[in-house]
Formats: structure tokens, C-alpha cells, sequence
């Protein structure tokens, strides 16, 4: 789960070499967010829907936010250490902005 922003939000951590390059290519959507780490740029090449994309430093500190359409290539932020990704409108959504703090925690088992 992530937390920091308005709302918890689910969160798949893409950690591994192969998970950070398949992101959320071939999917149609996300239900929460993906955390890219370690990370500092993303693509949209081949990517099936508009996502919002979270630049975040060491400690998980918001650096800027921007929106993606596919076929595009953002620039590597220099001080980007992961990398958010969520469906176009999410962030802005859960309050998720430049400045904010985020924490992510595993998930808490129903009771």
C-alpha cells in the first residue's frame, strides 16, 4: 500500500531488471499504482492507455509530476530514484503532488 497521499492506494512494486522494462506494457489498465525502483525515466512506446508518471527521490519525496500519452519518452529526471506510474487523472485524484512525502508498506490482510 502506498500512503502520503489523500487516499491508500494499492501499489505493485516493479523491482527486478525484467519487471521495471515490462511496466504496464500490454495492459488495457491499473487498479492502484506501480512503483518503478530503482528508476529515473520512463517510456510510453507500445503502452495502451494515457498514464500519470511520479518522479520520486531517495526518499520517496514527490519531484514532479507529469501526465503521458503512449508513444512518448520522458526525459530522466536527475535526482529521480523511482518512478510512479498510475492511469491518467489518478494522482491528481489521490492528492499525489510535487513536495508530498509517500510511504509504502505491504498490504494489511483483511480482517
Amino acid at each position: 500500500m502506498l500512503y502520503g497521499a489523500e487516499t491508500a492506494v494499492p501499489v505493485e512494486i516493479a523491482s527486478s531488471y525484467r519487471a521495471r522494462t515490462r511496466g504496464l506494457l500490454g495492459r488495457d489498465g491499473i487498479e492502484g499504482a506501480l512503483l518503478l525502483t530503482p528508476a529515473s525515466g520512463v517510456h510510453t512506446f507500445r503502452m495502451r492507455f494515457t498514464i500519470d508518471v511520479a518522479y520520486l527521490g531517495r526518499d520517496l519525496t514527490v519531484l514532479a509530476v507529469r501526465t503521458m500519452r503512449p508513444g512518448r519518452f520522458g526525459l530522466p529526471r536527475l535526482r529521480a530514484r523511482h518512478v510512479l506510474e498510475a492511469e491518467a487523472g489518478a494522482l491528481a485524484a489521490w492528492g499525489i503532488r510535487p513536495g508530498l512525502r509517500l510511504r509504502v508498506e505491504p498490504a494489511r490482510p483483511a480482517p
